[in-house]
C-alpha cells in the first residue's frame, strides 16, 4: 500500500542527495589521511628554533622532535581515527534514541566544518611541530568521532525509505576517498607551494561539507522524503498503540507470571548470541579484512619512496597517485563487481581462505622501498612492484569486504537480518581498530 501510494522522486533528488551525504560521511577522514604528505612536511620543515621550547624532558634537541613526530605521525593518525571511530559507532546505539535525528546530522556535519575552516585556517599560521602535531591529532579524533554518528545516524535514516535508498550512501562512500587523492592531485598541479595548495584542498573540503549540510537541511521538503517520514511516524504510533493493548489485556488476565519476564529480558542477549553462531566467519572475515587494510595502509604504504622519479615531477605525485588515488579507485571497483558478480558463495570455503590469503601483502609492502628502515631489505625495488601490490591489495580488499557484508545478514532469517548487519558494522568497525593498532608493528619492524 506504501509503495502504491508513494509520490515520485522527482529528478531522483532525494537519491542524489543521500548519495551527497554517503559522500560526506567518510570525506572528511579520507582529506585529512590524504595531506599525509602536507602534515608531514610542516613537521619536517619546521624551523630548529622553532622547536627548543618544546624538548622532551630536555634530552631531544629541536631536529629530534621533528624525526619522532615525523616518523610516528601516520601511526598515531590511524590509531586516533579507528579508535574514536569504534567507541562512537557503539555508542550511536544508545543515544539515537536520546539525541533527535537532525540534531545528530547537523550537528556532526557542522563540527566537521568547523575543523575543516580551522584546518585551513592554520594552514597560514606557523606553529612549532610539537603543538602542530597535537593539534592535528585532536582535529582527527574529532572529525572520526562526530563522522561516526553521522554515519550511523544517516543510515538509520535511509532504512526508514526503499532498500534501494542504502545505494546512495555506499556510492557516495566509495567515491569519497577517490575524490580526496584527485582534489589534492588538483591541488599539487596548480604549481603553488605545498601550504598553498593545502589551503586550497581543505578549503574544497569545506565547500563539500557545506554542500552536504543545505542537502541535509532541504531533504525535509521533497513530498518523497516527507510520505515515508509520516508513514514511519504513523507506524511508530500504531506499534506503541498495539504494545499498550496488549499489556492492558496481560494485566488484566494477570497470567503471566514474574519469572517470564526475566526469560523476556534474557532473550534479547541469548539471541544476538545465537546469530552471531550464524555469521561468525563472515564477521571474523570482515574485521580480519580490515585489520590487514588499515595495518597497512597508510601507515605503511605511504612511506615508499620512488625508486625511478630522480626528484622530478614523479616524486611529488607518487604517492598521491600510486597510493591514494589508485587505492580507492581499485577498491570502489571492487566495491562495484559485487553488483554482477558474488563469487565465491556466502557458504564457500575459498571465501574464508581469500580473505586469510590477503595477510601476504604485509611483508610484500613492508619488502618495498620503504624509508626510513632499519631491518629489513628491500626486495621489491622498482615502483611498478608497488603498483601491482597496491592494485591487487586494493581491489581484494573492496571486493571481500564486500561480499562479506552482504553475505552476513543473508545467513539468518529474514526478521534477524537487521542484528546481524549491526554486528557486521561492530565487527569492520573493530577491524579498523585492530589494524590501526598492529600499524605501530608493522612500521616498526621494518
Amino acid at each position: 500500500m506504501t509503495a502504491i501510494n508513494a509520490p515520485r522522486d522527482r529528478y531522483n533528488a532525494v537519491w542524489i542527495i543521500f548519495f551527497i551525504l554517503g559522500l560526506g560521511t567518510l570525506l572528511p577522514w579520507n582529506f585529512f589521511m590524504t595531506a599525509t604528505i602536507y602534515f608531514t612536511s610542516r613537521l619536517r620543515d619546521a624551523p630548529i628554533e622553532a622547536t627548543n621550547n618544546h624538548t622532551v624532558n630536555g634530552t631531544l634537541d629541536g631536529g629530534d622532535i621533528r624525526n619522532v613526530l615525523e616518523s610516528k605521525f601516520n601511526n598515531v593518525m590511524t590509531l586516533c581515527a579507528m579508535v574514536p571511530l569504534l567507541i562512537f559507532t557503539c555508542l550511536n546505539s544508545f543515544i539515537h534514541q536520546r539525541i533527535p535525528q537532525k540534531l545528530r546530522i547537523s550537528g556532526s556535519l557542522t563540527v566537521i566544518l568547523v575543523v575543516f575552516l580551522l584546518t585551513a585556517v592554520l594552514v597560514k599560521v606557523d606553529m612549532a611541530p610539537l603543538p602542530f602535531f597535537c593539534v592535528t591529532m585532536i582535529k582527527i579524533i574529532c572529525i572520526n568521532s562526530f563522522g561516526a554518528v553521522f554515519q550511523g545516524s544517516l543510515f538509520g535514516l535511509a532504512g526508514m525509505l526503499p532498500a534501494s535508498y542504502t545505494t546512495p550512501i555506499m556510492s557516495g562512500q566509495g567515491l569519497a576517498g577517490t575524490f580526496a587523492a584527485f582534489s589534492m592531485i588538483c591541488a599539487l598541479a596548480t604549481g603553488s607551494a605545498l601550504q598553498d595548495s593545502a589551503f586550497g584542498y581543505f578549503i574544497t573540503a569545506c565547500v563539500v561539507i557545506l554542500l552536504a549540510i543545505m542537502s541535509y537541511l532541504t531533504l525535509p521538503k521533497m513530498k518523497f522524503f516527507q510520505f515515508y517520514m509520516e508513514s514511519n511516524g504513523s507506524r511508530t504510533s500504531s506499534d506503541e498503540e498495539n504494545k499498550m493493548d496488549l499489556l492492558k489485556k496481560e494485566s488484566a488476565a494477570e497470567k503471566r507470571p514474574v519469572v517470564s519476564l526475566t526469560e523476556d529480558e534474557v532473550s534479547p542477549v541469548s539471541s544476538v548470541f545465537s546469530i552471531f553462531k550464524q555469521i561468525w566467519v563472515m564477521a571474523l572475515s570482515v574485521c580480519f579484512i580490515f585489520t590487514v587494510t588499515i595495518g597497512t595502509f597508510p601507515a605503511v604504504t605511504v612511506e615508499v619512496k620512488s625508486t625511478i622519479a630522480n626528484g622530478g615531477v614523479w616524486e611529488i605525485y607518487f604517492i598521491p597517485v600510486s597510493c591514494f588515488l589508485l587505492f580507492n579507485v581499485m577498491d570502489w571497483a571492487g566495491r562495484s563487481l559485487t553488483a554482477v558478480c558474488m563469487w565465491p558463495g556466502k557458504d564457500s570455503m575459498w571465501l574464508p581462505a581469500l580473505v586469510i590469503l590477503r595477510i601476504v601483502f604485509i611483508p610484500l609492502f613492508m619488502l618495498c622501498n620503504v624509508q626510513p628502515r632499519h631491518y629489513l631489505p628491500v626486495l621489491f625495488n622498482h615502483d611498478a612492484w608497488y603498483i601491482i601490490f597496491m592494485i591487487l591489495f586494493s581491489f581484494s580488499n573492496g571486493y571481500l569486504a564486500s561480499l562479506c557484508m552482504c553475505f552476513g545478514p543473508k545467513k539468518v532469517v529474514q526478521h534477524n537480518a537487521e542484528t546481524a548487519g549491526a554486528i557486521m558494522a561492530f565487527f569492520l568497525s573493530l577491524g579498523l581498530a585492530l589494524g590501526a593498532a598492529l600499524s605501530f608493528a608493522f612500521r616498526a619492524m621494518i
